[in-house]
């Protein structure tokens, strides 16, 4: 695989940690900016607000742009905005560089991926695509805990400081050795692509990824403040817990990515039905430690894994979409990222309690098992279970 298929695993490394830290600064950033937790915990919400709109009209302008020159500015960007965000003392500023740098991010991702792609040796595509996607998961186990363990030590700025700085080497090779080439200039049919993407099993499949993330997202925007406000740990244990969700959903990507073809198929179907289970016993147990650690890993691998193999589902259907097809998958899943933890910030604001996010995710999570039963042709369309 060409070393530079790594240099863009290590940005996307890095916006992931940017994607998902705000989780575990939570705390440090509602009480030196004098905002309430549930505004603070809506910094994941801003995130997805930024890629919901920038996925699809970055996929569309920056198909055409100069590679190295559309990568290296999109990277720069989402630095500037990180160092801004360092600096600032105003949360609406914060918030805004949150949205700016989802966009950017979303930019990235739009030329990043057709390029590790066409640098990958015949046959290896998807494993291209997958070091990429591989940078999102481990920026889960290994980023937001880091930033989580930097913002306990040094404060939250810190961790705005570190995601800026992981990305400046990757902007020097982005740089040195980025194509310097023209994309593909292939025309583009918006017209076709966006009626192929109202097709039925394309919507099916990207409603359900909107519910299964907005399940995910309810609750761990709030983690943080459930283990060191309801389970009672120290600041210093929110870092494990936030590596324990993260080990589960590598884990439940990569069996997602081995088993999954993008079939509704019986696994994942089972997966779904033990969602809202799985959501509902965490609610119940969360004041005790080994309980939370054990099924946040859980929940966290079911997540996720059903979220991608639903991804791979929007793909499968949508052929006739190449260029919509993968951020509007994006768009879907950042939708639920968005409304999942507003949702729980409303709730736990007017009840003070901080558990009552995770009957949030249970809540949310029920709602595709009834699409599910009222819509039984959803999985008939999909083909064979496995």
């Amino acid at each position: 695989m060409p070393l530079f298929v790594y240099v863009l695993g290590l940005a996307v490394f890095a916006q992931g940690t940017s994607e998902f830290m705000a989780s575990g600064l939570v705390p440090g950033i509602a009480g030196d900016l004098s905002v309430p937790v549930g505004a603070a915990a809506a910094l994941t919400s801003a995130y997805a607000v930024g890629m919901i709109a920038g996925a699809p009209a970055m996929a569309v302008l920056s198909a055409r742009w100069p590679r190295r020159r559309a990568l290296a500015g999109f990277l720069t960007a989402f630095v500037v905005v990180h160092v801004v965000g360092a600096l600032t003392t105003s949360f609406p500023v914060l918030f805004g560089t949150r949205i700016v740098a989802a966009i950017v991010n979303a930019g990235f991702l739009a030329v990043a991926m057709p390029v590790a792609a066409a640098l990958a040796p015949e046959g290896k595509q998807a494993r291209a695509t997958a070091v990429l996607l591989a940078g999102v998961t481990l920026s889960c186990v290994a980023g937001v805990p880091a930033g989580s363990v930097l913002g306990d030590l040094a404060g939250w700025r810190s961790a705005f400081w570190a995601v800026a700085v992981l990305c400046l080497p990757a902007l020097l090779l982005v740089f040195r050795s980025a194509p310097a080439d023209a994309a593909d200039r292939h025309e583009i049919s918006i017209r076709r692509e966006t009626r192929e993407l109202k097709a039925p099993p394309v919507r099916q499949a990207m409603i359900l990824a909107a519910l299964v993330n907005g399940a995910t997202f309810a609750t761990f925007a709030f983690l943080a403040v459930i283990a060191t406000d309801v389970a009672h740990l120290p600041a210093g244990a929110v870092s494990g817990l936030l590596a324990a969700f993260g080990v589960g959903a590598f884990a439940g990507v990569t069996v997602a990515g081995r088993k999954g073809d993008g079939g509704l198929g019986r696994g994942l179907v089972l997966a779904l039905w033990s969602l809202p289970a799985g959501w509902a016993v965490l609610a119940a147990t969360s004041a005790h430690p080994i309980a939370l650690f054990v099924l946040t890993t859980v929940q966290g691998g079911l997540s996720f894994g059903c979220g991608s193999a639903l991804i791979a589902r929007v793909m499968r259907v949508a052929p006739g979409a190449p260029t919509l097809g993968g951020s509007f998958a994006t768009v879907a899943l950042n939708v639920g990222a968005f409304l999942g933890p507003v949702l729980a910030g409303f709730v736990t604001e007017a009840t003070g309690d901080h558990r009552h996010a995770i009957w949030i995710s249970a809540a949310i999570a029920v709602v595709p098992l009834a699409l599910l039963r009222r819509h039984r042709r959803w999985v008939a369309s999909a083909g064979p279970w496995k």
